[in-house]
């Protein structure tokens, strides 16, 4: 089986959907703007200096979404896709998803955002195949802010990946995996995928790129 897997922010949207989505919730009025932003901003330069603790930051990030409730929160998120998220898609991204597509590979989107921003984006994306990190729930199956399982972050996208195949009776070497990613925290399975694609590639990652022949894609300007 082919299979062409996309990390999501800076990958196929040239936004970081999880850091918009926080900036979004501060401009709406959830979070207090000048402690919600530095806090923000500190979890972001941990994403990309590789050190991010991500439960730590699901705790934080999902804060506000958990206090305002299922219907609330999805209601908001629909305007944040229809002001933020949808206008920021670019053709080459949806084109380069056709591409596979047309050519039968199975498409799926493998990002350390959270389910709850990026299930509605994947299917604005035309993906309906998405691992992401999955949320705990309480007993009212709203969100209570821990991760369910291995969250699809760093080694974790590899472990992810792999329950997926074993999911469908697949093992690494019966699968021929294309990998997009923008990222350094990608690493482990970009090492692992069949053709890796260092795609708008942060400086470490265009890097490791050259200096392993591996394709770079700049998608955007």
């Amino acid at each position: 089986m082919k299979l062409a897997l996309f990390d999501l922010d800076h990958t196929l949207l040239p936004i970081d959907s999880d850091y918009s989505w926080g900036v979004y919730t501060t401009d709406i009025g959830w979070t207090d703007n000048d402690h919600f932003r530095q806090r923000n901003d500190e979890f972001y330069a941990h994403y990309q200096a590789g050190t991010l603790d991500i439960h730590d930051y699901v705790r934080f990030s999902t804060q506000a979404t958990r206090l305002k409730g299922a219907a609330e929160a999805a209601r908001a998120h629909a305007q944040f896709m229809q002001t933020v998220v949808l206008p920021v898609i670019q053709p080459q991204a949806l084109a380069l998803i056709g591409a596979h597509a047309q050519a039968g590979e199975q498409i799926i989107i493998v990002t350390a955002t959270n389910e709850f921003i990026t299930r509605p984006i994947a299917t604005a994306l035309g993906v309906s195949e998405l691992i992401a990190v999955e949320l705990e729930r309480d007993a009212s199956g709203w969100i209570n802010g821990e991760i369910k399982g291995t969250p699809s972050f760093r080694e974790g996208k590899v472990t992810r990946v792999n329950q997926w195949l074993a999911e469908h009776q697949l093992t690494w070497d019966e699968a021929e995996i294309t990998f997009y990613s923008d990222s350094i925290n990608d690493l482990a399975l970009l090492e692992k995928a069949t053709h890796p694609v260092a795609t708008n590639p942060d400086p470490r990652l265009r890097t490791l790129a050259t200096e392993r022949g591996w394709r770079i894609l700049d998608l955007f300007p």
